[in-house]
Parts: structure tokens; C-alpha cells; sequence
């Protein structure tokens, strides 16, 4: 086929990889520092040159598509490779970042926000947010911290919780309120359950049929409804009504601050997990790596309420 081997645009695979991350062209627009329709003429750009829609409408949002869905975890993995490679050039000029290493669902929904102030705090420190996870990443050197979902078993790294972990269900406010309201959880029958098909090494996250459980909720079938593979997906997707997802406040807290989702029951189910901060123990108590931790903790305190 003529052009197959051709790369398209870096710049809309950039686009596309974070509308496919946001599930919103709005809000991938404000992560990339350029308007809206500038985002939505890279997809379109990036639509016409692989001869298929990426991304289609789904009521208030959007959701990928068969084509979309196949390229976006590669993308992601694609960029942050780029990001290392980067990262590599500048330190080889003797510029050093402090590299904090976590999954791209929990930089989007909880850490972007929060980095930019650690760095008007700290200016001296350079960060860098490397968001694809790979469980040997303080042995390849060139990265200084990790943030890992788990249960606090990470042998021979010294480990700090963030979160404790309850999961609850949250949605948008006319989802709750609309035509089904969500007075108790087996009105849940009405709504599409949002899941989130995810297996990191260290724990499962719950399932919407151990929230179901724990809630004392029959006749709800728990395994239909939309999957998604990274957890900012199925939190876009509910704060945009398409359906209820399980959230925790780590994943949703500034989408509850903002209104944008609401919990609809006053029901959660504790887990054992949550998320955990890692580091070299020969490396915790420097002055990077002490301030930084210092930061996310006192952060997540506040988003825990």
C-alpha cells in the first residue's frame, strides 16, 4: 500500500495519544498547551492519513474506535520512550532531572496536577514525569522514583503509602440525578457499568461484581457494560455520563472537587492496596527525593479529605 511505512505527523500522534488518554479534546488541549481545535484538526489530519476514524461521539463524550482502540497503547509507550530518550540528551549535557516514574492513568488523573506546584515550591528541581511503568525502572538507572498500585510489598525499595485505597462508585451529576436517579445501588440495573480491564503485578483492582457484593446489591449483572484498559479512560467516560465507574479518591478526587463527578451512595468497599511511593533506600533521605515524597504525601492527605 503506498505510504504504509510513512510516519504520519508527530505532531497529531501526539494529539490523538492524549484525546485517546483524556477520552476529551478539551482536556487533552490544556495538557498539551494549545486550543481545543487545534487538537481536533491533528486527529482529524491523523484520521485522514491512516484512512479511518480514530475517535467517534458517544453521547456527551467520546470514545475510541476499533482502529483508534489498536494504536493507543502503543502510542503511549512510543512517547514516553521518546520522553527517555530526551531525558538521556539533556542529562549527557550535564542537566539533571529528578525522573518520577508512574502509570499514565495516575499521572493523568492525579499527578499533572499537583507537579507544577512541587516545582513552584522547589524551583531548583528539575522533574521530569516518566508515565510508563516498567517494574525494573530503578535498575536501568536515569529514573528516581516510582509511584506503584500495590499492597506495599516492593522488596528492597524503601516504600511510603500515599493512599489508602476505598473504591466506590462515582458518575456525573445528571447521570445520578436523571432519568434512573441513583437512590441505591440496585438501580444500578439502568446504568452501563464502566470497568476497568487492568492487571499490574503487585494487586487486581476491584471488580464491579466485589463492589456489588460488598454492597449487598442483587440483580445487577456484573460484567456488562464498557471496558477500558487505563483507568483515566473509565473516569472520563463517566464524568462525560456514559456510564458509572468505580473510582477511588487518588483517581477522581479533582473531578469530585470540580463537580464534574459526583458519589451517588454512601457505600465503599476497602481494599488492602493502594498507591505507594518508591525509591533506592540508600537514596530516600536526599534532598530531592525527601522533598518530593514530603509533597506527595501532604498532597494526597488532602485529596483523601
Amino acid at each position: 500500500m503506498q505510504g504504509s511505512h510513512r510516519l504520519p505527523s508527530l505532531n497529531a500522534l501526539r494529539a490523538f495519544e492524549a484525546v485517546a488518554r483524556r477520552l476529551s479534546f478539551a482536556r487533552a488541549a490544556e495538557e498539551l498547551f494549545v486550543t481545543k481545535a487545534a487538537v481536533a484538526q491533528q486527529v482529524r489530519l491523523l484520521e485522514e492519513e491512516i484512512g479511518a476514524p480514530l475517535v467517534e461521539r458517544s453521547g456527551r463524550g467520546l470514545r475510541l474506535t476499533e482502529s483508534g482502540a489498536a494504536g493507543a497503547a502503543a502510542l503511549a509507550d512510543g512517547f514516553a520512550m521518546l520522553a527517555r530518550a530526551a531525558r538521556a540528551m539533556r542529562e549527557a549535557k550535564g542537566r539533571g532531572f529528578l525522573v518520577i516514574n508512574s502509570s499514565a492513568s495516575f499521572a493523568a488523573t492525579w499527578l499533572v496536577a499537583r507537579i507544577g506546584n512541587f516545582k513552584a515550591r522547589h524551583p531548583e528541581i528539575d522533574v521530569l514525569l516518566d508515565a510508563n511503568p516498567m517494574e525494573d525502572s530503578l535498575d536501568r538507572g536515569g529514573v528516581d522514583a516510582l509511584i506503584r498500585w500495590g499492597a506495599g510489598d516492593f522488596p528492597g525499595l524503601s516504600t511510603t503509602r500515599l493512599f489508602k485505597e476505598e473504591v466506590f462508585p462515582v458518575c456525573a451529576p445528571e447521570v445520578a440525578q436523571g432519568e434512573h436517579p441513583l437512590r441505591e445501588p440496585r438501580d444500578l440495573v439502568e446504568h452501563t457499568l464502566l470497568h476497568l480491564e487492568w492487571n499490574p503485578r503487585h494487586a487486581t483492582w476491584p471488580s464491579w461484581a466485589d463492589w456489588l457484593k460488598a454492597a449487598g446489591a442483587s440483580g445487577v449483572e456484573s460484567t456488562r457494560g464498557v471496558y477500558f484498559n487505563q483507568m483515566s479512560m473509565a473516569i472520563a467516560a463517566a464524568a462525560q455520563g456514559q456510564g458509572v465507574a468505580l473510582a477511588s479518591s487518588a483517581t477522581a478526587a479533582d473531578d469530585l472537587a470540580s463537580g464534574r463527578l459526583v458519589v451517588p451512595f454512601a457505600v465503599s468497599m476497602r481494599t488492602p492496596f493502594g498507591y505507594y511511593f518508591l525509591c533506592r533506600p540508600g537514596e530516600a533521605e536526599t534532598p530531592r527525593i525527601k522533598a518530593l515524597r514530603e509533597f506527595l504525601v501532604e498532597e494526597a492527605a488532602l485529596s483523601a479529605g
